[in-house]
């Protein structure tokens, strides 16, 4: 049965080299049964697992494999190739090819194909749980994260090595659904950049669409500030207050941005959020405060719900401290907000006073000290309220004068309420 939306679009399916290669074929079916023009290409090493012919039949189309090879309905074929796609999808993504991809390199005819291509692309690594996890393979993966590139994030469970974790292909009907949700999604008119969707979250469990092709930067967590090589200054934040407001926002359409230091918890939205959540993990206030200016300019809201340390220390030691005493000089960390408020320029910006005590006169303080929009005030010693909690007490106080008391409710509750106000004109 056709899915009137991939009937006619041009999907172009890029193999890598990786044991998944072979749910690529279901891909392919799945796709010309959906009345899609599917378009593969292959790398060398993916042509130890796959045959081109398997694609090729399913497909009804050649299979591409050599960036020199004579076939004369192309003109320069990676060229045609990018101009003629609606949008491209690389599955399974190998760690190799993620690399070459982030650093600019064309050295075969996927990669050179990939970095001509102007329609959105999607890209689904696949690797071994540790590759994954590997500081290189991080740091690239943001990178096309920060280009634009759908990254869709890869299924737990055992692996072809016989692990257990985080690195399998998602299943082809996975696949499937992130190709239509963000071709939909580019069909609204959006810039590209943000165009895509994280699965069936927004087409099928949105209540609402306000924040569509918006992006919203939020904060979430503590920071750490090294005393010695095993100690360091830190908080009680669990990070649960910034994963709900990112869970929120996507819900609602949004893409985000989501720095965050010492958490518990990570935003859940679907087995697709990367799609539309672009993570940025820092250690120190500095790296945050950093991360934070390097991205502001990209995002239409700030919401600030991070805890970063007010102070670090002026000469953390080298090696683990073992006298009897112990005295610190400390300084003074920037103040993330308050920059962030003085270039915002017709950005809004939403705050955090969490305080022991009455929060309304500090929130009225901080909103004026950091031209913040809204601060979101709660005192942490009343029960059900403050860090590590499921639920909040808060009062939202507005640079208009406006207090706004609201009763104990989830986080989660909070975060929606938190993005209505900070939405309103």
């Amino acid at each position: 049965m056709e899915n009137t939306s991939l009937k006619g679009k041009c999907i172009v399916v890029g193999v890598t080299g990786g044991i998944a290669a072979y749910k690529i074929c279901t891909l392919v079916s799945l796709l010309k049964k959906s009345g899609a023009e599917a378009r593969v290409v292959m790398t060398e090493n993916a042509r130890r697992f796959v045959a081109p012919l398997t694609f090729e039949t399913l497909s009804g189309n050649p299979v591409i494999t050599d960036t020199f090879a004579e076939k004369p309905e192309w003109e320069v074929e990676h060229i045609a190739l990018a101009k003629r796609a609606d949008l491209v999808i690389v599955a399974p993504a190998t760690a190799n090819f993620i690399g070459k991809y982030a650093n600019g390199i064309a050295d075969d005819f996927l990669t050179t194909t990939i970095l001509a291509m102007t329609c959105p692309v999607l890209v689904a690594p696949a690797m071994n749980t540790a590759m994954l996890n590997h500081t290189a393979v991080r740091a690239n993966l943001n990178v096309l994260r920060g280009r634009g590139v759908h990254v869709v994030k890869p299924e737990t469970g055992r692996l072809a090595c016989g692990d257990e974790g985080e690195g399998r292909c998602p299943e082809p009907e996975t696949l499937v659904q992130a190709i239509i949700n963000c071709l939909n999604k580019a069909q609204l008119g959006d810039s590209g950049q943000w165009s895509a969707v994280s699965g069936q979250l927004n087409a099928q469990v949105k209540d609402k669409d306000d924040y569509d092709g918006k992006t919203v930067l939020i904060t979430a967590g503590g920071t750490r500030e090294d005393i010695d090589r095993v100690r360091y200054i830190g908080n009680y934040s669990s990070g649960k207050m910034g994963a709900a407001l990112a869970e929120a926002a996507i819900k609602r359409g949004a893409r985000v941005i989501y720095i965050y230091g010492a958490v518990n918890v990570m935003p859940r939205a679907d087995n697709n959020c990367d799609l539309c959540c672009e993570l940025i993990p820092v250690k120190s206030t500095v790296e945050m405060r950093d991360a934070v200016m390097k991205n502001l300019e990209r995002a239409d809201y700030i919401v600030m719900a991070a805890a970063p340390a007010d102070y670090r220390v002026e000469r953390p030691y080298d090696t683990k401290i073992k006298s009897e005493s112990l005295t610190l000089k400390l300084i003074k960390n920037p103040d993330i907000a308050a920059e962030a408020g003085a270039k915002k320029g017709g950005r809004k910006l939403a705050i955090f006073a969490a305080e022991t005590g009455d929060p309304v006169p500090a929130a009225v303080e901080k909103l004026n000290k950091k031209n913040a929009d809204l601060c979101v005030a709660n005192d942490v010693t009343r029960e059900g309220a403050g860090f590590g909690t499921d639920t909040n007490i808060a009062t939202f106080v507005f640079r208009d004068g406006r207090n706004e008391p609201l009763p104990m409710m989830t986080k989660r509750e909070l975060a929606d309420i938190l993005l209505d106000r900070v939405h309103e004109k």
